[in-house]
């Protein structure tokens, strides 16, 4: 990557979302007042050079811990209750630290507690992003946070990388900062490897084998490279460029918008996706799977064609029209999702037939297409 892209990349940006993990805010006594004080001030200086600024943090869990063991309590391993109890208690530490350090600099932030099903209600996303675009107008700092308090499944599988890729999404920011514990993304594992270097540049994310690539992760948060780097392909499909970068070098957001080699740029995609076609693929669950004959498979790939009765082979689930599906290979391998023009039932009837016998089946053919290739997101990726 030329110095020149960076320098341009840099210049143009309006919109930052900026992630920082827990092993950035946390150290031995639990919530860093320090580490959030020196975050802030940088944060405050880009918001003063006219950049709206999103901050996904973690740290509630981890602070509420610090917090529990103070008084003589241990969470166990697989305690969800008091891991959610711990969220509960140091979300309420992290904000206050917040407050304050954004106050200092005449600065106002709000809380956003998310969860997974406010993405994926179509409804409630798009209020979410009707508010966080209302407070960025108001020039509010958001502070975006998962509600591990009454989310169970987020708590035991979400993370805040993948949390940061939505918030991209939701409001059109230009520029993704991940800020971690590691100095970067490095060509093979550090702690195995001592001769492991970082990577500079990732220009093509979408090729990489990230599982390969990632075989570690912090101690303290839930994340991990793996899922950074999963969070950075997806923004990169959104057209985004995203910096995984250390948040214990000091001063690092003043470094990095001052040119300075610091982490592992990951570069956007040239053809990126639309935020509707995003939304299909991230924001909601599957609820059945479509399997194609090769013939579908290399159509749907090479041209980018709606999927049609005839090259459907198989149906798995039970879903209504309109539902989110996976459509899965000849092999089994998910090829990509898309909303069915049809219910389980009544493909079962019409898979394998051509779109002119639909009528004759089922009565109706409402749909020449099983799923429209404005309703599908293809990406072995997924």
């Amino acid at each position: 990557m030329k110095e020149q892209e960076k320098t341009d990349i840099l210049e143009n940006v309006k919109c930052l979302v900026i992630k920082v993990g827990s092993a950035v805010l946390t150290d031995e006594e639990g919530l860093s007042v320090r580490a959030i004080s020196r975050l802030v001030d940088q944060i405050a200086i880009l918001h003063d050079k006219g950049l709206d600024i999103i901050l996904v943090s973690s740290g509630a869990v981890a602070a509420g811990r610090k917090r529990l063991l103070e008084r003589g309590i241990t969470l166990k391993a697989n305690d969800l209750p008091s891991k959610q109890a711990a969220s509960a208690i140091g979300q309420c530490m992290l904000m206050h630290e917040y407050d304050n350090a954004f106050s200092r600099f005449g600065k106002t932030a709000a809380q956003v507690l998310l969860t997974r099903d406010d993405m994926q209600n179509r409804e409630r996303f798009l209020n979410t992003r009707n508010t966080l675009q209302r407070l960025l107008e108001m020039r509010v700092i958001p502070i975006i946070n998962e509600n591990d308090t009454v989310a169970v499944q987020e708590l035991k599988f979400g993370d805040n990388d993948t949390l940061s890729a939505m918030a991209v999404d939701i409001t059109g920011a230009d520029l993704s900062i991940n800020l971690t514990s590691a100095q970067g993304v490095f060509d093979k594992n550090p702690d195995k490897n001592p001769e492991a270097k970082i990577l500079s540049c990732l220009e093509n994310i979408a090729n990489l084998d990230l599982e390969k690539m990632c075989d570690g992760k912090t101690c303290v948060g839930t994340g991990g490279m793996y899922s950074k780097l999963r969070a950075a392909r997806r923004v990169a499909q959104l057209g985004v460029t995203t910096i995984i970068a250390s948040g214990q070098i000091p001063f690092v957001l003043d470094k990095i918008f001052a040119g300075e080699a610091i982490g592992t740029w990951v570069l956007a995609e040239k053809k990126k996706v639309s935020h509707r076609k995003f939304w299909l693929a991230y924001h909601t669950d599957p609820e059945g799977d479509i399997f194609v004959d090769k013939g579908a498979e290399k159509v749907l790939i090479s041209k980018g064609s709606s999927l049609l009765s005839i090259g459907v082979t198989a149906i798995e689930g039970t879903f209504s029209a309109g539902a989110l599906v996976r459509i899965m290979s000849a092999k089994n391998e998910l090829i990509g999702v898309g909303l069915s023009n049809y219910d389980s039932e009544e493909l079962a009837l019409i898979k394998g037939k051509n779109s002119k016998e639909i009528e004759d089946i089922l009565g109706a053919a409402p749909y020449e297409e099983v799923i429209h290739r404005d309703n599908l997101f293809l990406d072995a990726a997924l």
